[in-house]
């Protein structure tokens, strides 16, 4: 072979080689790109899947009241009696509607007292759900939760019940969904199928409207809540929202024989088409139909 020839040879071998390792390089730089797209998409995907999870961790959970508490039980009316044994009296009755916010104000300043009256054996608590605002969402919201508590069992009424005024939804808003309610009982236990039927098909609403009707009707209650003491209505301010002055009263009312017959309403939270309608405590709108 000719000087020129391997001269030649050499060249095209020294290209070839160039021309390998740039193929190789090229390819290095593809895997490269391809494990750098695939480690961003992996970071892309942890990230909606953290916030994903994060979104979904819930807020609202239900929990068991653990304070002093007589028996309950639920009376043929769906009315909820709270009661020591052989307790029959003074007779405090409550009339109220979960999507009333002074209501809750009212649960949260004097249920305990009642709670504890109620234990000691002092009392005779019972309450009256129902409907009282007829304008939207109110009204789906006051529906949804009462029957979700008709639904409820006797032995964990309470609970239940003190979980609605807790994460009652602001006035004006929807709220009280299904998945809520549903979700509530099953931290408190009892959340089974049955239940997330009745509340699902509301299948409580036939005896709530006839709750409501005897409220409206044949008590006379005009704004919530109301509260009778053996038959006598309590003074929303001076009464009903101060719990020395609502125990006292109760404790009185021990001295005497019950007078349990229907009495007027006091002035409470009322629809806002009522000629009188105005608010009920201090620093507490009222309620809108």
């Amino acid at each position: 072979m000719s000087k020129a020839a391997r001269q030649r040879t050499a060249r095209e071998r020294l290209a070839e080689e160039r021309r390998m390792q740039a193929l190789k390089q090229k390819r290095a730089r593809a895997v490269m790109i391809s494990i750098s797209a695939l480690a961003i998409l992996a970071l892309v995907v942890g990230i909606g899947v953290y916030y994903a999870n994060k979104k979904a961790v819930r807020t609202q959970k239900a929990t068991a009241y653990s304070g002093p508490l007589a028996p309950v039980t639920r009376q043929a009316d769906g009315s909820v009696v709270m009661a020591a044994q052989g307790t029959a009296g003074p007779l405090l009755e409550i009339f109220e509607d979960f999507q009333c916010p002074i209501c809750q104000q009212f649960e949260q300043l004097s249920g305990p007292t009642i709670k504890k009256l109620a234990a000691q054996g002092k009392v005779k608590a019972v309450y009256h759900p129902f409907q009282l605002f007829t304008d939207e969402p109110l009204a789906s919201n006051t529906r949804r939760a009462a029957n979700a508590a008709l639904c409820a069992p006797a032995d964990k009424w309470v609970s239940y019940h003190d979980t609605l005024y807790k994460y009652q939804p602001k006035e004006g808003t929807k709220g009280f969904a299904v998945k809520d309610l549903n979700l509530w009982a099953q931290d408190l236990g009892f959340g089974d199928a049955a239940f997330q039927k009745c509340v699902t098909d509301t299948q409580k609403s036939g005896q709530l409207g006839q709750m409501t009707k005897n409220a409206l009707t044949d008590r006379k209650v005009t704004g919530t809540p109301t509260v009778y003491l053996d038959g006598k209505a309590l003074n929303l301010e001076g009464q009903i929202m101060n719990p020395q002055a609502l125990e006292a009263a109760v404790l009185a009312a021990a001295k005497t024989s019950p007078a349990t017959s229907p009495a007027t309403s006091p002035a409470t939270s009322s629809p806002a088409t009522s000629p009188a309608a105005t608010p009920a405590a201090s620093g507490s709108a009222t309620p809108k139909k």
